[in-house]
């Protein structure tokens, strides 16, 4: 798997994307290598774009 450089919003969460050679999507954060969610990429996109939005936000 692939990950991308690690994202770090204003709370100094840091999070980072991944990809796999299947093309399946991973999320997680720094704090917890082993802890990822995974699903399609369609699916992780709209679940950040549910969070900028701020109709996720408790998720964070």
């Amino acid at each position: 798997m692939d990950w991308n450089e690690a994202f770090c919003s204003e709370g100094a969460n840091c999070f980072r994307f991944g990809l796999d050679d299947s093309g399946r999507a991973y999320i997680g954060s720094t704090l917890s290598p082993g802890e990822y969610v995974s699903d399609s990429v369609e699916a992780l996109r709209a679940l950040i774009a549910a969070v900028k939005a701020g109709a996720a936000d408790h998720l964070l």
